[in-house]
C-alpha cells in the first residue's frame, strides 16, 4: 500500500491534475467528505487528509510514503529524513517582510533599529535577519499577522504573499523578499528503498506531468 499525505485547499486542488497524469483518483472529494483517510482508483494506493503543517511528520515517521508540501513549512520544520525529488511548482508564492505603508524600514535597518516582527514562520524570520544583522524581537501568531502592525504589536510582518491583496486592503507593503515558495513532492527515505518498485512510476509520472 502506498500513501500519499496532502493537505486540503489549494494544495490539493493543485496536486490533482498531477495525481491525474498518474492515473490516480480519489474516490471521494475531500471538500465534503468527512473522511481523512480516502481509497483511490488503484487499490494499493491511497491518500490522508492532514493538516498542511503535519504533511512532513506524517512522511518523515513513515506514515505515509509520500506527500506534498510547501517549500515554507520545509524550511520551518528542516526537512529531516525526508527526500525532496521534485519541486512541483504548484501553490506559487513568495515568503516576504510586509510593513505599514508609513514605516521607512530600509531607514530602520540602516540606523540599527530593533524591530518588532510578528510571524509563525519563527526559524525563517530569524534565519533571514540574523543574516542581514538586523536585531529583532520575534512575536509568534497564527493568524491575522497583517492585524499587529496595524495595533502596535509589531513593526514589521514575515509572511506568504500571493497577490498582494491583503497587504493593499490593510494598508500595508512588502518590502523585502525572503524566498520564493511552492509546494514540493516529498517521499520517505526509507520508502522509497523499500518500495521502490511502486514509489518510482509515481515519481516518474509527477515528473513529466511538471515537464
Amino acid at each position: 500500500m502506498i500513501t500519499i499525505a496532502l493537505s486540503k485547499g489549494r494544495i490539493f486542488d493543485e496536486t490533482l491534475p498531477l495525481l491525474k497524469a498518474a492515473g490516480i483518483r480519489t474516490t471521494e472529494d475531500p471538500e465534503t467528505s468527512r473522511k481523512l483517510i480516502l481509497e483511490t482508483n488503484k487499490r494499493d494506493v491511497r491518500v490522508i487528509i492532514v493538516r498542511a503543517s503535519d504533511v512532513p511528520t506524517y512522511v518523515q515517521y513513515g506514515a505515509a510514503d509520500l506527500g506534498v508540501a510547501g517549500k515554507d513549512v520545509l524550511d520551518e520544520q528542516g526537512g529531516q529524513g525526508l527526500y525532496q525529488p521534485l519541486d512541483l511548482k504548484i501553490a506559487r508564492c513568495r515568503m516576504m517582510v510586509a510593513v505599514p505603508d508609513g514605516f521607512d524600514y530600509q531607514r530602520a535597518v540602516r540606523q540599527g533599529a530593533r524591530l518588532k516582527v510578528a510571524t509563525k514562520y519563527m526559524q525563517t524570520a530569524r534565519e533571514h535577519f540574523a543574516a542581514k544583522g538586523v536585531h529583532v524581537d520575534l512575536i509568534r501568531l497564527y493568524g491575522s499577522m497583517e492585524l499587529a502592525p496595524l495595533v502596535g504589536l509589531a513593526d514589521a510582518i514575515v509572511d506568504l504573499v500571493s497577490t498582494g491583496g491583503t497587504l493593499r486592503a490593510n494598508n500595508l507593503k512588502a518590502v523585502e523578499e525572503i524566498a520564493p515558495i511552492s509546494a514540493r513532492l516529498i517521499v520517505n527515505q526509507a520508502a522509497l528503498k523499500l518500495k521502490r518498485g511502486a514509489i518510482q512510476p509515481l515519481l516518474d509520472a509527477f515528473a513529466r506531468a511538471v515537464a
